[in-house]
C-alpha cells in the first residue's frame, strides 16, 4: 500500500507575484479554502496516512497555518462559531498527518525529494506538485490502483495540442492502451517537429525508493538545480518500468496568475457558486 506523499512547497511562487510577496501561493484561496487543501484531500481520499511538506524558512507561514491552536481556541471560546469549530477540527486532523522538511536553498525538485529519503518507509511513495490541480476525479487514487496491478512506477499525463508541446515535458511512449502507456523517455520542452508525442508530464508521480540513490548521484541541470526528471530518465535507462497514466479529471494550472484566476473560476463552477 502507498501510505506516504511528498509535497514540495519551498518554491517562491514568482509567477504569482505580487500575490505571493507576503502569502505563500499554497495558502492562496481557491473558492474559499487554501489551494493546498485540495492536494491534501486528494491524498486522504487515496488512502495516504502521512504527508511530507517540503518548505523553506521563507515559507514558515505554511507551518504556522497548521500550528495555530492558541488562536483558534481563543476565537472559538469567544464566539463558539460552528463553522470555525469545524475548520479547527479539520486543521488539527491535517496537522497530525503532516511532517515538515526544510529545503532552504532553491536547488530544484530533485534536491527537495532527496531530503525526504530517511522518512520514506515503504517501497513506493506519491509525489504531488501543488501547482497542478486536478478536479472532478482523483488522479492519485487512479495511479495507486494502477500500481497495485502493475507494480510499476506511474506518472500522470494529459494529451496537449501539438502546437503547445514546447511548453511541457513530453513523453516518449509506446503501447498506448486505454488510458495508459509504457514510458520510454521524457523530452523537456521539445520543438513541434522533434516532439516524440503530444502526451505531457503532469505533476503526479508514484515512485520507487530506488530514485533516492540516483538523486544522490545526479549532476545539476538547468538553472543549477537537481531535476526529478533527470533521475527518472536514468531509472528508465536502467530498465525500471514506468507507465504513463492519462487521468480522467480536469487539469488546472494554479502556478501562474492567469491560471490561478481560471482555477478559482473552474472550481467555483464545480460547486455551483457562480
Amino acid at each position: 500500500m502507498i501510505k506516504q506523499a511528498i509535497i514540495p512547497l519551498a518554491g517562491l511562487g514568482t509567477r504569482l507575484l505580487p500575490l505571493t510577496s507576503v502569502i505563500p501561493k499554497e495558502l492562496l484561496p481557491i473558492n474559499g479554502k487554501p489551494g493546498i487543501e485540495y492536494i491534501i484531500e486528494e491524498c486522504i481520499d487515496s488512502g495516504i496516512k502521512e504527508l511530507i511538506f517540503i518548505i523553506s524558512k521563507k515559507k514558515e507561514m505554511i507551518r504556522k497555518f497548521y500550528h495555530n491552536d492558541r488562536f483558534y481556541k481563543l476565537i472559538i471560546k469567544k464566539k463558539n462559531d460552528k463553522r470555525l469549530i469545524t475548520e479547527y477540527k479539520k486543521i488539527k486532523k491535517y496537522k497530525k498527518m503532516i511532517k515538515f522538511v526544510y529545503q532552504n536553498k532553491p536547488l530544484g525538485t530533485g534536491d527537495a525529494v532527496l531530503k525526504c529519503e530517511k522518512y520514506i518507509k515503504d517501497s513506493h511513495f506519491l509525489l504531488l506538485l501543488p501547482d497542478d490541480l486536478i478536479i472532478n476525479k482523483n488522479c492519485s487514487k487512479e495511479m495507486i490502483s494502477l500500481h497495485k496491478k502493475t507494480k510499476s512506477n506511474i506518472i500522470a499525463s494529459k494529451k496537449v495540442k501539438k502546437k503547445e508541446v514546447s511548453r511541457w515535458g513530453i513523453f516518449k511512449l509506446n503501447k498506448l492502451y486505454k488510458n495508459n502507456f509504457v514510458i520510454k523517455g521524457v523530452v523537456e520542452k521539445p520543438s513541434i517537429k522533434k516532439s516524440p508525442s503530444n502526451y505531457a508530464v503532469i505533476g503526479r508521480y508514484l515512485l520507487s525508493k530506488k530514485i533516492f540513490k540516483i538523486l544522490s548521484k545526479i549532476s545539476k541541470g538547468k538553472n543549477g538545480e537537481y531535476h526529478i526528471t533527470d533521475a527518472i530518465k536514468q531509472m528508465i535507462d536502467n530498465n525500471e518500468n514506468f507507465i504513463g497514466h492519462v487521468f480522467k479529471g480536469k487539469y488546472l494550472d494554479c502556478g501562474s496568475l492567469q491560471g490561478y484566476i481560471n482555477s478559482t473560476r473552474e472550481v467555483s463552477k464545480l460547486w455551483n457558486f457562480v
